[in-house]
Order: C-alpha cells, then structure tokens, then sequence
C-alpha cells in the first residue's frame, strides 16, 4: 500500500478555502490592511456573485446581450480603450461612425452618410441628449419670435424614470399622458390636448415598458401636421426607440415609425436591448445636421487633439461600440430578422398557454404589428384564484426564472401585471420549462393557500449586514 503523500508548503498555500482569509467574514465596508492572493480575492468575489440570478432565465430584463467567444475576445482587447480618446484609438473611432451611419440607414434617414448621431452609455442619456437638442433648437426659435423660454414642456406617454429625469435635472416641464382602461398609452388627441408654443418635442415610445406595445408614431405625427397647417405651432417628434428600433425594422420593415415621417428629428435606441450588444451602449441619430445645435457641441484639447463631443459623459469603455459593429457584420439583416422572429414566435406561443392555466387575461400577445417580442398578461375583472401575480413571480424564482409583475402607472394602480421579455437565447425548449414551472408553481398556490398575498412592497432583493466589528484578514 502507498504512503498517503505529505503535504508540501507549495500545498498548503494553494489551499483557497482552507486558507485564514476564508475563514472570517469578507471585507465589506473598508479595504484591508493587506491584499489577498489573486485567486483567494477571486474566489470570494465570485462566490458573492452567485447569489444573482441566472441571467438567461432573466425574462424580467429589455437586456438582449448576445455573447460568444468572438465578443468576449473583442471586449478583452479593448477592455483598455477610452471611447473619449478618438486621436489615441482612431479605428474604434471610426467604428462608432459607422454604426451611426448604419442605423441612420436602417431608420431612413434622407442622408444616412451624413446624418449625426453617437454612441451613448445606454438608451436613457441617449434620450436626454435627444431632448436637449430639441430644447435649444426651441428656445432659438422663441428668442428669434421675442417670446420668453422659460417654460419649455415635453408630451410622452407613460413613461419609466427616463423623461422623468430629463424633465428635472434640465428643468423641462413634463407633460405625461395617464394610462387609462381602453387606452395603455399616448394617442393623437391626448397629445394635442398637451401641446402649445412652449412644447419642445413630442416623445412617442417604440415600445412601452409597461405594456411593451408601439405608440402610435405616424398618427400622432399626422396629428402635428393638421396643428401646423391650422394653427402654426409646428412641434417636432423625438421617437424613444430604446426596445423597438432594434426590432421593427427587421421584423416589419413596412411599419412607418422612421425618418420616413419628416416630423420625426431624432431616434435613440438601447445597443444593450434588442440590438445585443453588450451593457452598457445606446444610440441616438438625428435626421440631418441642423437637428443638432452646434451650440451644445464640445470641442475639447484632450490629449493632442481638438475632439468634438457631446455627451453626458466623458470617458467610456470603447468594447460595446465595437461588439456592436461586430454584430452588425455577423448577424446582418436576416440575422437580427431571425432572432427577433423567434422572439414574437415564442411569445405568441406563452400567450396561447396561459388562459388555459389560470384566470389569466392577455393584454399584449407579442403581436409584431404592435410591439416587441413580449407577452404580458392580469388576472381576469372579478377572479381570486387565491394568490397574487407577486406570489406566481416569487413561486418561480425557486426555479431560477424572474418574471416581472408589477402594479400599472395611475391612473389604474390597481391593475397589477406579469411581463415576459423574450431575450436572445430563450428557446421554444426553455419556453415549454417555464409554461410546465408555471402550472408547477399554480398547482402549489392552490394546494397551500397563501395566507398573506405579497404586496409589490415587498421585494427579494438580498442584502449583505456588516457585522457590528468586522474582522478583516491581516
């Protein structure tokens, strides 16, 4: 019989989790003394991120990111370059440019080779810069008819926290149109009842979170026309495409939301969401070059060059943007088509399953006319199957799936609804899993009633408690 080996030194210190550092509480609220081995810091880092959840079971998220090997090694080559320093990295540069220029293409723009446009860190700042072209360009008008401008409003539909933001930290009166029963977002004649001379830009969004439907562009545009011929006001559109400018133009080519609409100035979209490249990148183009006031434009000496900016921020990770480009060449046009038709495929077979599993009323069924590639669904008028849909949704997180539910916007803040966002990745296969954990998770709701309903108050966010006096490793 051999002789059980004597651990060496070199033994010893490979040891992770039987080394000193893993055996007291992590640093969690100042740095320590001395740093750790690297794979001991990674070990613990790591074992902290298990506790998220599984982002392909995540259909809670507009987040599409579509990884390979190819994007990983691209990421690592770039992991070092600073989008702001274009003299330094000319080729990311010009990567940029051209995807500015491809979407301007993908949206018809008049001029896609000159129409401007840039990179933003995701939709929402993309947004923000979209408005603050509109403020400028109308508060030169009004200064140019003698006329004050110091109340500039904007008019959207129900919106998420985005505009909201805008509004107050530029000082922009927002104009938001309620949700109501019969009508889940903005429409031609809300609109106009919100518009005078002071309204900057109407703000349509290509895909609600709430309800993840198309609000109507070309009518409310049709709308701004007839007010321009009858009464002068002539008010711009900026459309948030943050989910649907990523999806429409390869599913539905036909439906007129664009630069084919001449009131429509600017366009933002989320890189991140359904153009699948990786956190964090959106996108903003304009229609053509006077849409953008030279006035908000930087010209900054950075670094041995004279650099045009405009941005909300300075220095950003350049991968996404080449990711981006990189998607743009292997997927192409049928590549995308095929990817968002899957998506409206599954979700129109999840809309079809869930009235038979429970008092389930479908509000949007992933109808690619209408919206993304999404499913959402309430609990019918008059039902009380005995649970909530904030019970279904914590049901099915011990399987690892997080579905959104939430209450609607007021003036309905009693209409609570379950979401599902089809990602990149979510199979028909993944699909069929998640219908059979849904009846598991139904069959279990009704086999132990719920005593006390979860509230959209109570949430499963998990949170690390310091110790009253942390050790840390020395």
């Amino acid at each position: 019989m051999l002789d059980k080996p004597k651990n060496t030194r070199d033994d010893i210190e490979g040891l992770i989790y039987g080394s000193v550092a893993t055996d007291i509480s992590v640093p969690k609220l100042r740095m320590p003394e001395s740093g750790l081995r690297s794979d001991i810091a990674h070990a613990l880092v790591r074992d902290e991120l298990f506790l998220d959840g599984n982002a392909r079971q995540n259909l809670a998220t507009f987040c599409q990111t579509y990884l390979n090997d190819d994007i990983h090694h691209l990421m690592d080559m770039s992991i070092d370059k600073n989008m702001i320093d274009k003299d330094e990295y000319p080729a990311t540069a010009e990567l940029e440019n051209r995807c500015v220029h491809i979407l301007a293409d993908l949206w018809h723009s008049p001029e896609p080779t000159t129409t401007p446009g840039c990179s933003t860190t995701g939709s929402s700042e993309a947004c923000m810069l979209g408005g603050l072209a509109l403020k400028h360009k109308w508060r030169d008008r009004m200064r140019a008819a003698g006329k004050p401008t110091d109340k500039p409003n904007i008019v959207t539909g129900p919106v998420q926290v985005c505009w909201h933001k805008f509004a107050r930290y530029f000082d922009v009166e927002l104009r938001e149109i309620p949700l109501e029963r019969g009508r889940l977002g903005m429409t031609p004649e809300e609109a106009l009842k919100r518009v005078d001379e002071n309204t900057i830009g109407v703000m349509p969004t290509f895909g609600v979170t709430f309800t993840c439907q198309y609000e109507p562009v070309a009518e409310v545009a049709q709308a701004l026309d007839r007010l321009a011929r009858d009464q002068g006001l002539d008010i711009p559109i900026h459309v948030d495409g943050a989910s649907g400018g990523f999806v429409a133009p390869f599913v539905e080519p036909d439906l007129i939301w664009d630069f084919r609409i001449p009131r429509v100035r600017s366009i933002n979209a989320s890189g991140h969401k359904y153009g699948l490249a990786p956190l964090g990148v959106g996108w903003v183009v304009w229609r053509e070059k006077s849409d953008l006031p030279e006035d908000l434009i930087f010209y900054v000496n950075y670094l041995g060059g004279n650099m045009p900016t405009f941005a909300l921020n300075f220095s950003r990770p350049g991968g996404q943007i080449i990711s981006q480009y990189y998607l743009f060449l292997r997927l192409g046009r049928e590549g995308y088509r095929r990817i968002q038709q899957n998506g409206y495929d599954t979700a129109q077979f999840i809309a079809a399953e869930m009235p038979k599993l429970g008092p389930f009323e479908i509000l949007f069924d992933g109808d690619s006319r209408k919206g993304i590639p999404a499913v959402s669904w309430t609990i019918k008028a008059g039902s009380n199957p005995g649970y909530t849909l904030f019970d279904l949704s914590e049901r099915l997180r011990m399987r690892g799936w997080q579905v959104a539910a939430y209450t609607m916007l007021p003036n309905i803040a009693d209409l609570v609804v379950m979401r599902l966002l089809m990602r990149n990745g979510f199979s028909r296969d993944m699909a069929d899993m998640l219908v059979e954990d849904i009846r598991r998770s139904i069959s279990h709701l009704k086999k132990h009633p719920v005593t006390t309903p979860l509230t959209p108050a109570e949430g499963t966010t998990f949170t690390h408690h310091a110790l009253p006096k942390e050790k840390l490793p020395t």
